[in-house]
């Protein structure tokens, strides 16, 4: 059990038949009336995003969430297999629960799991990793001076919109968050 005092960012909550994680929390003291708390949640397996309030103080029931650094392996077609590797405990890790994180796994790439009662809950990607570009045609060349963007397929399947001076080949830093790109790596 927690109060509502010990809320933090990515604290998890068992509540409603179901496990929500904390995304904000924001405590407010009126002029007039009780202290409150505002909390925007997203359900965990769901990934629904809801807005709750809880009075202040009020006692709430927390999950125990292990999480892990682990490192991805490979595909066996149906499920991704993960690797802790203190213990080389392998993990089967199915593509709905990793969702858009799939576009960006690589190979021997870090990962943090976290699992709840030996299920996994959800995978998180470092915020940026590096890719190559596997193919991306060639920008014109009256376009290189413009902002303008083409897309690009990344050596792990995904496919971005980048500059259009970037060719195949080219090394760029991704935002796993939202696919974005962020940049060259030379």
């Amino acid at each position: 059990m927690a109060s509502t005092n010990d809320f933090k960012n990515g604290l998890i909550l068992q509540m409603d038949n179901g496990l929500w994680q904390v995304l904000e929390f924001q405590h407010v003291k009126p002029g007039k009336g009780p202290a409150f708390v505002r909390t925007k949640l997203k359900n965990v397996l769901s990934n629904k995003i809801i807005d709750k309030t809880f009075n202040a103080g009020t006692k709430v029931e927390t999950a125990t969430v292990d999480r892990s650094d682990m490192q991805y392996l490979y595909n066996d077609g149906t499920d991704y297999i993960f690797m802790e590797a203190k213990t080389f405990e392998q993990i089967p890790v199915s593509g709905e629960v990793l969702g858009s994180a799939k576009d960006f796994l690589l190979e021997n790439g870090d990962a943090m799991i976290a699992r709840y009662e030996g299920n996994v809950l959800y995978v998180e990607l470092p915020v940026t990793v590096v890719l190559e570009i596997s193919h991306t045609d060639p920008g014109l060349q009256g376009d290189r001076s413009t902002g303008g963007t083409k897309p690009a397929t990344l050596e792990t399947g995904a496919e971005i919109q980048v500059p259009l001076f970037l060719e195949t080949g080219t090394k760029v830093k991704v935002d796993t968050r939202d696919g974005s790109y962020l940049g060259r790596v030379s």
